[in-house]
């Protein structure tokens, strides 16, 4: 009696500590707070307009040279423009971001996740909290391709005829 006792003890101790691992890692994994490395605090915001950001997420990930440098704090809509405002956390440990850098929104894979690419531009003046991405390119959306594509395709077709 009593070694089943110890037998249930240590199995539902094991069960615990795989479900605090797979915990941990998930939190690890999806870049949540601290446990992502980003420190509250530790990042400045700074704003890029786009014309379409396509499938684009609140803490997508912000890159440049392939580096996670931020996450996406918010998307708006600009009620003037009819752009969407999107604020950018930049980690305060990339702060020589050239202040003429451009924003683009890619896609990782064919179908994955959206996330904004940095590109560096040339000036000697650097992002600063508040600052705002004046170049960027929007996403590409993938329904809007293939519709331009079949569109063409059913012209060049009909000229032909």
């Amino acid at each position: 009696m009593q070694a089943t006792k110890k037998m249930e003890f240590w199995v539902g101790l094991m069960v615990l500590m795989a479900l605090l691992a797979g915990l941990f890692m998930a939190l690890s994994v999806s870049n949540f707070g601290k446990l992502a490395g980003m420190q509250d605090g530790d990042t400045y915001a700074v704003t890029a307009h786009f014309s379409d950001i396509g499938g684009l997420k609140p803490r997508s990930k912000v890159t440049m040279g392939g580096v996670v440098v931020g996450r996406v704090a918010s998307i708006v809509l600009d009620g003037q423009t009819f752009k969407a405002v999107v604020t950018l956390d930049v980690d305060r440990r990339f702060a020589q971001i050239p202040a003429d850098s451009s924003a683009s929104i890619l896609t990782a894979g064919l179908l994955g996740d959206q996330y904004i690419g940095l590109e560096p531009g040339g000036d000697d003046a650097n992002l600063v909290a508040g600052s705002r991405i004046e170049h960027t390119q929007p996403a590409m959306v993938l329904e809007k391709m293939i519709g331009q594509f079949l569109v063409k395709l059913t012209e060049s077709n009909s000229n032909k005829q």
